[in-house]
């Protein structure tokens, strides 16, 4: 009898995914590419009718379309977020790590939704978690830029909680493994919030005043520094940057610990005052009062679903549509294989095209080097004199090599000089001292030292040069 019943049900839903007619299907596809390109382009699909319908009509097909469900999914908890429901996101999110999909990629990212959504929770062990996932996923596509920030975000949490020291390998690994500038300037950020945490506050003032030369003036960096102040007693400067926070940041908890700072730390401000920053400060906590209770929500959804046991339905569903689908598997299979051997081709025609590539820049540099180590007069060619020109010049000619070498912050100018040189192909001691007014005896030393600096040898460091100007190919390549 309960053989029966499932197969009723299962007949029942099969015939509800055929009364999705196929214009709707389309529509649906058509709104998800749609909201694809508007994500690719920066910006964000905010047609919440179209986008529901989308996920509504693709939730009925996700067996046979699970990477377009993803990415409906996605843009809808995106969007359901943006507007302040944080509940229908999550669960939404939650629907997209239920399906087959292999778009690593967006699952790493509906995953780091849902971390973000349990760090407004304030439940940062969980929030862990999810990045944990949304790593694992990116990691999984190859995609390392995603996955170190992904990293950094699991050592933000680890610092919430005043884990340190785990926090600290964490970021030490990336300090290590990443070259990108944006994901390195994040780690300074996290130790702060560890330090913080643990109450090393001169060394809140430190990683602060290190985001701040690297070119970072978000408003947490400025909050960070104002709350290490206040703990210290340092009044003027903890309410000075609270001021400047309220100045710049409408987010709430940004705000309501503004106002703590000037409340417990103005003296300038008089009775009066005091009472209306109060009363400011109450009516932000109001808010992220409310904004807690659905957060609240949306963490319990989550929760409930990894506490939820397996429901073996799907396995019943699966067994019916391979029955459904067995006639057109030959097909399939020979589809398959034909897709699998243009793809091989392509692959192999890529790295063709880009052992090609590399060759053909190597032999470019070989002929710039050849090109100023025949001039007359190279000191005048590269503009030697004039440093800024002359990295220029360099970078036009050499794969960007000054622009790499400086974005290392491990060289010095005469230093950086010493590797142009080097990599054109000078290679007599004496010239390279009277070029860079250094002592002829000493040049072999500072050469070997420099080479050290980047990883190699004064014997190897051409070849070094050369791998740094070619370094985007060869990446490529890898």
């Amino acid at each position: 009898m309960k053989q029966i019943l499932h197969s009723i049900i299962l007949c029942m839903s099969f015939g509800m995914l055929l009364s999705c007619s196929s214009s709707a299907l389309h529509e649906a596809e058509q709104t998800v590419s749609q909201a694809d390109s508007l994500w690719s382009a920066g910006q964000s699909c905010d047609d919440s009718l179209a986008l529901a319908q989308a996920y509504k009509t693709l939730g009925y097909w996700q067996w046979f379309y699970p990477d377009n469900y993803v990415h409906a999914c996605y843009h809808y908890g995106r969007l359901l977020r943006r507007k302040d429901d944080p509940a229908a996101a999550m669960q939404t999110l939650v629907n997209a790590t239920h399906t087959r999909s292999h778009d690593y990629h967006l699952l790493g990212r509906v995953y780091s939704n849902m971390g973000s959504i349990c760090h407004l929770a304030n439940e940062f062990a969980l929030s862990y978690d999810m990045y944990d996932h949304s790593a694992g996923y990116f990691l999984k596509n190859g995609d390392t830029l995603n996955y170190f920030y992904a990293l950094n975000d699991m050592a933000f949490e680890l610092a919430e909680q005043g884990k340190k020291e785990e926090a600290y390998v964490l970021l030490d690994s990336i300090v290590r493994n990443c070259t990108n500038q944006d994901v390195l300037m994040k780690v300074p950020e996290s130790k702060a919030e560890a330090c913080l945490n643990l109450k090393q506050y001169d060394s809140v003032i430190y990683y602060s005043y290190l985001l701040y030369s690297l070119g970072n003036y978000e408003p947490t960096l400025f909050l960070l520094r104002g709350k290490a102040y206040s703990m210290m007693g340092c009044r003027d400067s903890s309410v000075y940057y609270a001021q400047y926070v309220l100045s710049v940041s409408d987010e709430l908890f940004d705000k309501n610990s503004a106002l703590y700072i000037l409340t417990h730390n103005d003296d300038s401000k008089d009775r009066e005052d005091v009472r209306k920053i109060s009363a400011d400060r109450s009516d932000v906590q109001k808010q992220i009062e409310i904004r807690q209770g659905k957060m609240s929500q949306a963490v319990q959804l989550l929760q409930q679903d990894l506490a939820r046991k397996p429901d073996w339905r799907w396995a019943y569903a699966v067994l019916f549509t391979l029955v459904v689908v067995g006639i057109s598997l030959t097909i399939y299979i020979r589809k398959k294989s034909v897709r699998h051997q243009l793809l091989s081709q392509q692959i192999e025609a890529l790295e063709s095209k880009t052992s090609a590539s590399i060759e053909q820049r190597k032999a470019q540099i070989e002929a710039n080097c050849l090109l100023f180590t025949q001039s007359l007069d190279l000191k005048k060619d590269i503009c030697w004199n004039d440093y800024e020109k002359m990295c220029e010049i360099v970078n036009q000619y050499f794969g960007l090599l000054a622009r790499k070498l400086q974005l290392t912050h491990l060289l010095s100018e005469k230093e950086i000089r010493l590797c142009v040189l080097v990599l054109i192909g000078i290679s007599n001691s004496k010239q390279l001292a009277d070029l860079l007014y250094y002592g002829e005896s000493g040049i072999r030393n500072f050469k070997n030292r420099t080479a050290k600096k980047i990883g190699t040898n004064s014997i190897e460091l051409r070849e070094k040069l050369i791998n740094i100007a070619l370094r985007e190919v060869l990446e490529l390549r890898q």
